[in-house]
């Protein structure tokens, strides 16, 4: 009687979680909701500020020759500061939509797989890592190179996970080279990280690649098993290895590879088919 009492609570601790848990999902899909709207309007009123622009612009041609050559030089680069302004309200109001999308797939608990830009995705998410490192650890920088195939096809993914996945050994990366930084002896050690995107026969490759710290063999052998980690306590759960792990083989039918030499480079290769067989 009393093992049963315990499971009936157990039961009941589980179902009290989950409807936690679908009122948070409800909570935040209200919310970025709300988000969305006035977003909407920022994105749509740059964009009707860019085609403005290039009627002034044209406007302001016509008439150029009664302007002194100050007035003149003072005008283009007026124009040409809020065409950058303009650009960067656009991209980055994009780049907003992009991450409510994947907050609401999220919240919806809906493995979907859609046909995604990779070399898009994958972009967003480098540089939302760098940012976030960058926000936690003063004085970070490194130098990011970025080489992304034309012509790719979307790839059949489901993007809150590959999103998560991307970001998981991104953040590594960026705490590869930080370390590394910090150990250096003098200043020429310049921290880089690579990240390429390209397709391969019926499959597209991710390859991320830090000049940090690299693994050591006993870190290698356990370096996708859950909550091992090598980071100082509060700074890292030892979960987002193995994550990524489930989610490119697990959900996508992909794999994932590690090269590594111990201070020299560290070089996470992905590979995942473009569809997904039904």
């Amino acid at each position: 009687m009393n093992d049963l009492n315990k499971r009936i609570e157990h039961l009941e601790q589980q179902i009290s979680q989950q409807e936690k848990l679908a009122s948070l999902g409800m909570l935040s899909a209200g919310i970025v909701h709300e988000i969305q709207n006035p977003l909407n309007f920022v994105i749509n009123f740059s964009k009707l500020s860019s085609k403005l622009l290039k009627d002034l612009e044209e406007a302001l041609s016509e008439v150029r020759e009664a302007f002194p050559e100050a007035s003149k030089e003072e005008i283009d680069d007026i124009l040409s500061d809020l065409k950058g302004n303009i650009a960067k309200i656009e991209e980055n109001g994009n780049r907003v939509s992009n991450i409510i999308r994947g907050i609401l797939l999220y919240s919806r608990g809906k493995d979907d797989y859609l046909p995604t830009d990779l070399r898009e995705l994958v972009h967003e998410y480098v540089w939302l890592s760098y940012h976030a490192v960058r926000a936690g650890y003063k004085n970070f920088n490194v130098s990011i190179r970025e080489e992304y195939e034309e012509d790719i096809p979307l790839v059949d993914i489901i993007p809150q996970d590959m999103s998560r996945a991307v970001l998981n050994i991104m953040n590594n990366a960026c705490y590869a080279v930080y370390s590394k930084l910090k150990a250096a002896s003098d200043s020429s050690y310049s921290p880089a990280i690579k990240v390429s995107v390209r397709k391969e026969g019926e499959q597209v490759r991710l390859v991320i690649e830090d000049n940090g710290t690299g693994i050591p063999d006993e870190v290698n052998e356990k370096l996708y098993t859950p909550f091992f980690t090598t980071k100082p306590i509060g700074e890292g759960t030892g979960l987002g290895l193995s994550i990524s792990k489930s989610i490119i083989e697990g959900k996508h039918n992909g794999t994932i590879e590690m090269e590594t030499k111990v201070n020299e480079f560290t070089r996470f290769t992905i590979s995942l088919p473009l569809s997904q067989k039904k």
